[in-house]
């Protein structure tokens, strides 16, 4: 699909219908002050209390503060601690932008004394809708947003914690084609870890509406009106096959999969794990297999407590924390 030459608030309409579908959408309103990185003591993730999470806050959210990064990111004078020395980098999922998506998740980290980086890509600048356009575009965006982190703080590496696309397809082609590893030399790879949840890896079927359009040829009339991502995220997809043709993984990055049962949109939820190729290590995780009462969504996965838990020990294994299971909610997280 190609992006089209029409007017703003045209534009904005059509990528609106792709809001109650996107890939990665997730919740939040409210932004706060960015600070110095200062760890915290209180392993538990914040619960988001006093916020009515459902879909029509976060679209509300993003659309009042669509430029905006959430609480705790984009702090560029942030230099890395002995105990976190690689910053992480927030990639959004499909339709969605970095303030609605990583409401909980980056003042979470920020509190445990990382240096948080939260970019919009994937769209037109200003559009609340990000993560529209085509995959391998969206990659090399993050590719200059790495170096630019990079850069800005000395790091030597950088791990990427991503939501749906965001997770997924977008960093697995920066890694592969856009030089965030280097297989013959891993020690000089851009990226160490890559923490997905929910990431469509091998492409969804939105609970079947995908599988019905690729059948009926019409993905590429949806993704002229929701953005080529859609196509691009179909199972069996050309970018799909370019990607998972030499193998899942790059060598010397540690993959972490987070997926749940209950999600509608990267289905079915087995296409989000991955297989770890040489050099490189999987964990793959359902989070119903850590947390019988978890009941999150694709949606409300980046608001779900048990699963920051697992993304802050996948970060930290050496300083992981038992996940004290709370109960989460499809939509609302908790």
């Amino acid at each position: 699909m190609s992006n089209r030459i029409v007017s703003r608030s045209r534009w904005n309409r059509r990528r609106a219908r792709w809001a109650a579908v996107c890939a990665g959408l997730a919740l939040s309103l409210t932004a706060g002050p960015r600070g110095a990185a200062a760890a915290s003591e209180d392993p538990t993730p914040p619960r988001p209390l006093s916020r009515i999470l459902d879909v029509t806050t976060a679209v509300a959210g993003g659309l009042l503060h669509p430029q905006a990064p959430p609480s705790g990111a984009n702090d560029w004078s942030c230099r890395p601690t002995r105990k976190h020395p690689r910053p992480v980098v927030l990639l959004h999922g499909s339709a969605a932008n970095a303030f609605n998506n990583w409401g909980m998740m980056s003042p979470w980290l920020k509190q445990q004394g990382y240096c948080v980086f939260a970019p919009n890509y994937g769209g037109p600048p200003g559009s609340p809708f990000q993560a529209t356009g085509p995959v391998r575009d969206s990659a090399r965006q993050v590719a200059r947003y790495v170096d630019r982190v990079l850069k800005a703080t000395g790091a030597r590496q950088v791990d990427i914690v991503g939501h749906s696309q965001g997770g997924g397809p977008t960093p697995r082609w920066y890694l592969r084609f856009e030089g965030g590893t280097n297989p013959k030399h891993p020690d000089r790879n851009k990226v160490r870890s890559l923490v997905a949840l929910a990431p469509s890896n091998h492409g969804g079927n939105i609970s079947g509406i995908g599988t019905l359009t690729t059948r009926l040829g019409l993905n590429p009339a949806v993704s002229a009106v929701v953005g080529q991502a859609w196509s691009d995220q179909m199972v069996g997809s050309g970018m799909n096959r370019t990607l998972d043709r030499d193998g899942d993984t790059q060598p010397g990055v540690r993959y972490t999969v987070i997926a749940t049962r209950y999600d509608a949109f990267a289905t079915p939820y087995r296409n989000n794990f991955l297989t770890a190729g040489p050099g490189a290590t999987v964990r793959n995780i359902l989070i119903q297999q850590i947390c019988k009462q978890d009941l999150a969504d694709h949606l409300s996965l980046a608001y779900d407590t048990n699963a920051a838990q697992l993304v802050s020990n996948a970060l930290d294994p050496a300083h992981a924390h038992p996940v004290r299971c709370g109960l989460a909610l499809p939509v609302l997280g908790g």
